[in-house]
């Protein structure tokens, strides 16, 4: 409390000497320098007047980044305050590295459960498992505790000692685990392999520090030992990274010297035109890249490149729209400032960004527009269909069921050949009614508000009675909800079930059978 009362009451005493000399350098202020400093003298008078006359003691390094966090906050989403203490953010933003026990943890009402540990990472090699609730971390008790509570204390430098205490399903007494943390690297490419016809198949998930290079160990991989021929990118869900990755993956396979992207901003050092700096390693190997509404920035950067200068054809549906450029800048007390430095713009000089947050500085709505972002080339239809899959994800049964079935259950088939009998659909729906499961669709759930409000207005009670016999036919019995969409629900619960076996890539290797978009960027090659 101490040193945050200091840093703020330095701020204040520091921010009046700038504008100072700013003035005192500047004889002919402009408006705007006028404006920054009416508004620094007003920030510190308010700061000073709390420090003087609140009745309680403040948290004044809270109220910095409440405030920081505020003001940036009306500027882009992009655009943050990152504080010391976030060094571990920071260094995972830029590099997908950071120091922990490699696991992805969730909430679940008062307490904070493992939803997936990372194959060959401390967790996993100490027998941490899916499903497993965290009692406590080094001594600290994490009921009523936020996953952020719990993931910053279960992160720390490589190679010092970790303590938890475990409660796991089907053992009576809670389970305690000690040992080292270590430096994680999330891998870019969670998955690849090689398809029928020597089609090439890469996941790949971010642009981090080097990944460029493993892109490249595992497309000569398949070359050297499969014989691929032809490549699918599969960029859905990737929200982007480093724009020198993105550069590098386009390089593998344009001629050198091409221009990729350029950027264009307020400064000169923020316009600049990124080109290929090597001859490309497969200036002929045919490309399908697979994106969705949630590939964004750097991902859509290779594939709005790629497309352009036809040397790839795009299947999915029209991509996020992050066409902002984010540099990371140091400020006081090692802190770090990202911020949105200028726009991407692609070879046939189309901007990716698809909503214009200067709008929102004129008092004006968000508004996406239809231009922005990469239309595929081949465009599908959305497949997120809110079926009683969604319900069944959202209150975390596929999970719960999951951690039961492994259980009970020392192994299964691999990810290629796995598959849900009849008998564990209905080992399934016994579970679902042991838990009391009512299925209720989205659109029910809107009837029933209708339904409260006709019976507080002048509406004819017989259309009230039909109100409500329509609302009952929009509650399915779960049972018919599941027969009805048996693949779907399955596919759901198996890559679930095939997480708690083989992981991340028995995860992917197993929705990858089913995966229609996959199907589709196949038979592109074709075109």
């Amino acid at each position: 409390m101490k040193r945050g009362r200091i840093l703020i009451l330095m701020l204040i005493g520091c921010l009046p000497l700038w504008a100072s000399t700013t003035a005192s350098t500047d004889q002919t202020k402009t408006a705007k320098t006028v404006d920054i400093n009416r508004s620094i003298t007003i920030y510190n008078d308010v700061m000073r007047q709390l420090d003087m006359n609140y009745v309680d003691t403040l948290d004044y390094e809270d109220l910095l980044e409440t405030g920081l966090k505020a003001v940036l906050s009306h500027v882009d989403p992009y655009t943050v305050y990152i504080p010391k203490k976030d060094d571990d953010n920071l260094k995972l933003l830029t590099t997908g590295k950071y120091g922990g026990i490699g696991a992805i943890i969730m909430q679940r009402d008062s307490v904070v459960v493992v939803s997936e540990p990372y194959y060959g990472m401390p967790a996993q090699q100490n027998d941490v498992l899916a499903g497993d609730t965290i009692l406590a971390v080094d001594g600290m008790e994490c009921f009523k505790k936020t996953t952020k509570e719990v993931s910053d204390k279960l992160r720390g430098k490589a190679n010092t000692e970790v303590h938890l205490l475990l409660k796991r399903y089907g053992v009576e007494h809670p389970i305690e685990r000690t040992f080292l943390r270590q430096e994680i690297h999330l891998p870019a490419v969670s998955y690849y392999t090689v398809l029928d016809d020597h089609i090439g198949y890469i996941l790949f998930t971010e642009f981090t520090a080097n990944s460029s290079k493993e892109f490249l160990r595992a497309v000569d991989k398949m070359v050297r030992e499969d014989s691929v021929q032809q490549l699918i990118i599969d960029l859905r869900g990737n929200g982007g990274g480093i724009i020198d990755e993105a550069i590098q993956i386009a390089g593998y396979f344009i001629p050198k010297g091409t221009e990729v992207v350029s950027t264009k901003g307020k400064t000169q050092v923020s316009n600049r035109s990124y080109t290929t700096s090597t001859a490309p390693l497969y200036p002929d190997m045919p490309l399908v890249i697979l994106v969705d509404r949630n590939t964004a920035s750097a991902a859509e950067i290779v594939s709005g490149s790629l497309q352009d200068l036809h040397r790839a054809t795009i299947v999915g549906q029209r991509t996020f729209g992050k066409g902002l450029v984010q540099s990371v800048r140091p400020i006081a007390y090692d802190g770090h400032l990202k911020v949105t430095t200028s726009h991407y713009y692609l070879p046939s000089g189309r901007c990716i960004q698809a909503i214009d947050y200067a709008e929102r500085q004129k008092g004006h709505a968000l508004k996406r527009d239809t231009a922005g972002g990469i239309l595929p080339d081949i465009v599908l239809s959305d497949s997120d269909k809110l079926d009683i899959t969604y319900a069944l994800y959202r209150e975390h049964l596929l999970f719960d069921f999951a951690t039961r079935y492994k259980a009970s259950h020392d192994s299964v088939a691999d990810a290629k050949h796995f598959s849900l009998s009849d008998d564990d659909l209905e080992a399934f729906m016994e579970f679902l009614d042991h838990r009391k499961f009512t299925y209720e669709t989205e659109t029910g759930k809107q009837l029933k508000g209708i339904l409260d409000l006709a019976k507080h207005e002048d509406i004819d009670s017989t259309i009230i009675q039909e109100i409500e016999q329509l609302k009952q036919k929009l509650t399915p019995s779960f049972r018919e909800a599941i027969q009805r969409n048996s693949e779907a629900v399955k596919s759901a619960l198996g890559s679930e079930i095939m997480q708690r076996y083989y992981f991340q890539e028995g995860r992917i290797a197993f929705m990858l059978r089913t995966d229609k978009e996959l199907k589709q960027a196949i038979k592109a090659f074709e075109k």
